[in-house]
């Protein structure tokens, strides 16, 4: 009970400050808030010192940033979540319907998710239920595809053929349910097939367990022995889950964006643009709200998933020796984009040519070119320094830190929670704050919430492995806490944890590129990935080969970190048979190695 406690103290305390941090955004950044709302307003207005004093007066900002800030948080207190300072609308009504349009839209992106991970997962449902599973190879590659294109790539695609081009369904704007699909299918497709995967990860250990053998041998039918697969893998995905449910509902700004929809993640960006500290406050404490009420709910439906065999240690464990990848196809993967590299670092990503403006895929340009003449491979081969180096060295940092946080799920898991709940936008803006602008700063943006996908992942992981029945032998016979788990607990878990990381490496540099296309990333010339699909969004239509190369290459690196992960293993010790000797747990306890039943 005092560990509950505590975690809900834990809890509180971070959304307050961040709450408190966003609402010391402008003076942190160093500008004055006067003259930022003034531009939003009525960007052709001089800002004379009477026009700005006055703004001060209105808002009451001559009190400085603690006395707003306990303005604001004493009307909240009485359901008052203030006025805007850009249009002095009520802010609550404002934050509660977009928070509705987000909530609807997320709703169906998940929907579409689930169908997109069922359908990545079917084929090894198929073969667990027959039995046949064997030694089969790990694929991925049309899931590396779908996670690794860009949600405003596929936006733009969509709107531009379904909605323009063919006109099967609305492109722009917000007025029912059909103006969902697309923008649900640009947010699902990526989302599903992550979760497709890590699935599929765990399927074959559910398979290999007792209970499925004892199923199949009482004759008991595939499809509901697979449906018992799903149920006993569902509770180590739902953590993910949870954090997909926030993630869907405010960081789907730049889907937002393109299809016009008036979302919680479009508005708060608005805000933290125009430092409209109300709006951006409100917004960002409803995301807080909302990633601890997910939270809640997947632990409870883990909970009812996993029945008691969870609280009495009777799992057995998922995490088996896996089948290795296939060893061709990263090869060819890693042989093709080295190529692309190569040939792109022997020519000249800057050189300009108005000429030859948006000219198709040719022998002279492999890519075509761009709506300046540059050549698009070039660029694509320059901008893989920057944008893979980059997108490495976070996804390293990202999986220490969330391996780390994840051995710690009470002080972690409502550190993922406030994490999660600031958009990658908003999380650009405030490291901008603290840090500057810069280089690094989208670095440091995507590092700081990179990690918590991967803590969530582990914490889930461990809680599963922890109440395996081998690992309630061990302790009998008395192994301690870093026995297990250096030896046990690490090697179960590290290997899938590895495998996510890989999986989530061209996500890394996807919110890259979303920061890039929003504004916040790299800047011209700069060849990075992100600010290639920016700058040729325009031309999509005419000169659709302009955004397909950058995405091609992303897709690439996608199947290539998927395939190489598939069979990625830790050493695990030597073992001498399913059971030890009665001599061996004779043996003092600081001298004897511990009994592994699986």
């Amino acid at each position: 009970m005092r560990q509950r406690v505590a975690t809900v103290v834990w809890r509180a305390v971070l959304a307050a400050g961040l709450v408190c941090g966003i609402g010391l955004l402008p003076w942190l950044t160093r500008t004055d808030p006067a003259h930022t709302v003034l531009k939003a307003r009525s960007a052709e207005r001089e800002p004379t010192p009477e026009v700005l004093d006055g703004i001060r007066e209105q808002l009451g900002l001559d009190g400085g940033p603690l006395h707003v800030l306990g303005r604001w948080v004493g009307g909240l207190l009485r359901g008052d979540a203030g006025q805007s300072w850009i249009s002095g609308a009520d802010v609550l009504p404002g934050v509660l319907q977009a928070l509705g349009a987000s909530l609807l839209l997320m709703s169906v992106a998940l929907l579409v998710a689930a169908v997109t991970a069922g359908l990545i997962c079917a084929r090894t449902l198929r073969l667990g239920a027959r039995r046949r599973l064997g030694g089969r190879r790990r694929g991925g590659t049309v899931s590396a595809v779908l996670a690794s294109l860009p949600e405003f790539l596929v936006a733009s695609v969509l709107a531009t053929v379904v909605g323009v081009q063919l006109g099967w369904l609305p492109a722009l704007g917000w007025y029912g349910p059909q103006w969902t699909v697309l923008p649900a299918l640009a947010l699902g497709l990526p989302a599903g097939a992550v979760l497709g995967r890590l699935l599929d990860d765990l399927l074959p250990g559910a398979f290999g367990e007792p209970w499925a053998l004892a199923a199949a041998a009482r004759g008991l039918t595939g499809r509901r022995i697979a449906r018992q697969a799903l149920r006993r893998c569902v509770p180590a995905l739902l953590p993910n889950l949870g954090l997909f449910v926030v993630g869907l509902t405010g960081g789907a700004v730049a889907v937002e964006q393109v299809f016009d929809i008036p979302g919680l993640g479009r508005t708060t960006l608005q805000a933290a643009l125009a430092q409209d500290l109300p709006v951006l406050q409100a917004g960002t404490l409803a995301l807080v709200l909302l990633a601890a009420l997910a939270t809640g709910a997947t632990r409870l439906a883990a909970r009812l998933l996993t029945g008691p065999a969870l609280r009495d240690g009777a799992l057995g464990s998922l995490h088996r020796p896996a089948p290795p990848a296939g060893g061709v196809l990263p090869l060819v993967y890693g042989a093709v984009l080295l190529a692309v590299v190569v040939a792109g670092l022997t020519r000249d990503p800057l050189a300009l040519d108005t000429g030859k403006r948006l000219l198709a895929p040719s022998l002279d340009h492999p890519f075509g070119t761009d709506s300046l003449g540059r050549d698009l491979l070039a660029r694509v081969g320059h901008g893989a320094l920057d944008t893979l180096l980059l997108a490495t060295a976070i996804t390293a940092a990202a999986l220490l830190a969330g391996v780390l946080l994840g051995l710690v799920p009470h002080v972690s898991g409502p550190l993922v929670d406030t994490v999660n709940a600031v958009p990658p936008v908003l999380a650009a803006l405030l490291v901008t704050a603290v840090a500057g602008s810069g280089a690094a700063t989208p670095a440091l943006a995507v590092g700081v919430v990179a990690w918590a996908p991967l803590a969530a992942h582990t914490s889930a992981l461990l809680r599963q492995e922890r109440a395996t029945l081998h690992i309630t032998a061990t302790k009998g016979f008395g192994a301690g806490r870093w026995y297990l788990l250096r030896r046990e607990l690490l090697p179960a878990v590290l290997p899938p944890v590895l495998r996510h990381a890989l999986l989530r490496l061209p996500g890394v540099a996807l919110a890259l590129a979303s920061l890039g296309f929003l504004g916040l990333g790299a800047q011209p010339p700069s060849p990075e990935w992100g600010l290639l699909l920016a700058e040729n969004q325009p031309y999509a239509e005419r000169a659709p080969w302009a955004v397909l190369a950058p995405a091609a290459v992303l897709a690439l690196l996608g199947a290539l970190a998927v395939s190489a992960a598939g069979g990625l293993r830790l050493p695990r010790r030597r073992r001498h048979g399913h059971r030890r000797t009665p001599v061996a747990a004779a043996q003092p306890a600081e001298e004897k190695e511990p009994v592994s039943v699986r």
